[in-house]
């Protein structure tokens, strides 16, 4: 998969250091996926879940979340938001 992009991942663990590592588990993770639907991810990410048009990724546990746009033609995966787990219950990301 391609991952656009990276740099939303180091921005978040500049803010949030033990991010990082976790972040960058899931980056190289996902980046040598071959995913054609989500119940391959689920294989991987069991806790993923599917909100609208995006699937959901707990980080580091549940401690923060990380929301993508997954288009599994192309297999690219685009993220969208890299969230606190309170940032993420507020709900702002939906709009």
């Amino acid at each position: 998969m391609h991952v656009i992009s990276r740099k939303k991942l180091l921005e978040f663990s500049m803010v949030h250091p033990d991010a990082e590592k976790p972040l960058d588990v899931w980056y190289r993770g996902s980046k040598s996926a071959k995913w054609n639907n989500f119940a391959d991810v689920k294989l991987i990410y069991s806790s993923a879940d599917i909100v609208g048009k995006c699937t959901v990724f707990n980080i580091k546990e549940n401690d923060y979340r990380l929301i993508a746009e997954i288009n599994y033609r192309n297999q690219t995966i685009f993220v969208r938001y890299v969230l606190t787990h309170s940032e993420y219950d507020k709900g702002k990301w939906k709009l």
